[in-house]
């Protein structure tokens, strides 16, 4: 998992406005934006792309 938090901030530095990584295993989720502190959700129900991606939301029910 270290190896893809890496990659993701990787990601970031390099100009990517939001990344999302999923660990299915331990049902969390990160949440990359630039100059922030890296958001990890425990088990959501649902994931909002506000306000980079307005309207959208993941259920994550077919994910857990």
């Amino acid at each position: 998992m270290q190896v893809l938090q890496d990659k993701m901030q990787e990601y970031i530095d390099n100009g990517t406005q939001l990344g999302w990584l999923i660990d299915r295993k331990q049902r969390q989720f990160f949440i990359y934006r630039p100059n922030t502190t890296i958001e990890v959700l425990d088990n959501p129900k649902t994931l909002y792309g506000e306000p980079l991606l307005p309207g959208f939301v993941l259920d994550l029910s077919q994910v857990w």
